[in-house]
């Protein structure tokens, strides 16, 4: 059943222009067989002009990104030692689209027989093979990595919306890329570790089991994999179980980039019982994990006492600060992106908007303003601006979530928004009237919702954007370049973005403290994560 939402109509409608006369009238409209006027076809996607009475309204064609690059098996197996092969047990299950709830692929499901295997053969090839390589020649192997990653980055881009549902213009513009990039980073690094600051003779740790979440699955996966192989480590690698496919192709592409069996090992499955297989093996000397901060705290509790090094990276609740003097249309683009960027499902989203009092009416204004022109649907077509929450039972917590902050007294408003009926999807979000007290305000949502509060001086700015148990991220707006340096100092994050949000780089270290994590993934300080000084 198609899902409605609360309508928003602004004094004027997005997109309009004013009445257009003669010949340009007759140009950008034409009756068709029915004699209802339509825009121009534009066959490849983009802006076509509609008549609506004495206005031309112009809206967005379809502009769907081929699935034909993708070549979908109908099951995937194990990536141990090398090879594709069934678990020992040959237990499996489905991967879904969740823009339409279809089947994409069976996946193995890893269990304990094989997560023994994918550790013993990494530590054979830590020890025999890629410890004792030369920095030189392990370049050579992450170099050829990333310019596979490149070649492929159409079939990457696609198959990582397929399965996560996230939009293809971010798949393709940011994941994509940034994965190719940490792979090009850390090749860089791998001949250069005793320059890395650690001391003159830097050592790989040994194994990582590492365990990355279904919100950026590619991308992870080379923010884990890079910086491990730079140091001479082996992976054990286990992806979401809701996104194991692109970790899959990734494997394929280590194959196709030759390197050693062994070195790269990819076991799918639940994290109850693969991921807690992998983290509690004798064999594992370092473990990374991004996901959640509850089984963060599991995992911590798990490995209490083992010896084994480790780094999280968790959950998040950013405060995103506009001061008056900030450049506001500058600044509700970067309020869109801090928090509907991948649907808000970002453990840095700016889920909390900072609005100092005197410019909060013209800012949320502006804010909704900008949110009815965005294209909520298929993650496929390259105008859509948000695509699917990635599985049901996250977009129950989101519902549930807004539910209470309603009742908890905010006032709740997303635009006027047609979901598909078919997949699991919820509209851009704004709450405003908002108390620190609200669940809203303090629980991690992951989801498109965003809560706006308000501030008067720079002080009571920190002091909310610091009342949260997290402390991974914030933004600063404002003119003042002093300001931003001394609000950098005052607020307990571990990344400040500065008039910007959800700016990333493989040279910038990322990573938070509190219940965000400790360890730092990305820059040199990504490589002391997985060397043993």
């Amino acid at each position: 059943m198609t899902k409605s939402y609360p309508t928003h109509k602004p004094e004027a409608e997005p997109g309009t222009v004013p009445p257009l006369q003669g010949d340009a009238a007759e140009e950008i409209s034409r009756p068709d067989a029915s004699g209802q006027s339509r825009g121009r076809d534009d066959p490849a996607g983009g802006l076509v002009a509609t008549r609506r009475g004495e206005q031309a309204s112009f809206t967005y064609a379809p502009a769907p990104e081929s699935r034909s690059i993708v070549h979908l098996q109908s099951s995937y197996g194990l990536f141990i030692d090398g090879a594709f092969v069934e678990p020992a047990d040959g237990n499996a299950y489905k991967t879904e689209n969740p823009a339409t709830e279809e089947v994409l692929a069976e996946v193995a499901a890893a269990g304990l027989a094989d997560v023994d295997r994918a550790v013993e053969v990494a530590g054979r090839a830590q020890r025999e093979v890629w410890g004792p390589m030369s920095g030189a020649e392990r370049a050579k192997y992450l170099f050829r990595v990333a310019r596979i990653i490149q070649e492929r980055s159409r079939e990457l881009a696609v198959l990582e919306s397929l399965d996560n549902g996230k939009p293809i213009r971010e798949s393709r513009d940011v994941d994509v890329p940034l994965a190719a990039a940490h792979f090009f980073y850390y090749a860089g690094w791998a001949d250069k570790l005793e320059y890395a600051g650690f001391g003159p003779h830097p050592a790989p740790i040994g194994v990582a089991g590492q365990v990355i979440p279904w919100n950026f699955p590619l991308m992870m996966a080379a923010w884990k994999l890079a910086p491990a192989l730079a140091a001479g480590n082996t992976c054990v690698l286990k992806p979401a179980s809701t996104t194991p496919l692109t970790a899959l192709l990734l494997a394929e592409i280590i194959q196709q980039a030759d390197l050693p069996p062994g070195v790269v090992n990819v076991v799918t499955g639940a994290g109850s019982v693969a991921g807690a297989a992998l983290v509690a093996h004798p064999g594992i000397d370092k473990v990374a994990f991004t996901g959640s901060t509850e089984v963060g705290k599991d995992l911590q509790r798990a490995i209490a006492g083992t010896g084994k090094h480790l780094t999280l990276e968790l959950g998040g609740k950013a405060a995103n600060i506009v001061f008056e003097d900030a450049p506001l249309d500058q600044a509700v683009e970067g309020i869109v992106n801090g928090i509907f960027f991948n649907q808000g499902e970002v453990c840095c989203a700016g889920s909390r908007l900072l609005v100092q009092e005197s410019i909060a009416d013209t800012v949320v204004e502006r804010l909704k303003r900008r949110l009815a022109t965005l294209r909520v649907g298929d993650p496929l077509d390259k105008n859509t601006d948000l695509g699917a929450i990635n599985n049901a039972a996250q977009l129950e917590k989101i519902r549930e979530l807004a539910a209470a902050g309603e009742a908890e007294g905010a006032v709740r408003w997303s635009p006027s928004c047609t979901l598909p009926s078919k997949g699991y999807w919820f509209a851009p979000t704004v709450f405003t009237n908002v108390s620190q007290a609200h669940r809203i305000a303090q629980e991690e949502i992951f989801g498109p919702v965003l809560s706006v509060l308000t501030f008067r001086t720079p002080q009571e700015a920190v002091a909310k954007a610091n009342n949260t148990v997290y402390g991974l991220s914030a933004g600063v707006w404002t003119e003042k370049g002093s300001r931003i340096l001394w609000m950098a100092g005052q607020l307990r994050a571990g990344v400040v973005w500065a008039n910007s949000f959800n700016r990333f780089d493989p040279t910038s270290p990322f990573g938070g403290y509190r219940e965000s994590g400790f360890g730092r993934e990305g820059g040199r300080q990504g490589l002391g994560a997985y060397l043993d000084v």
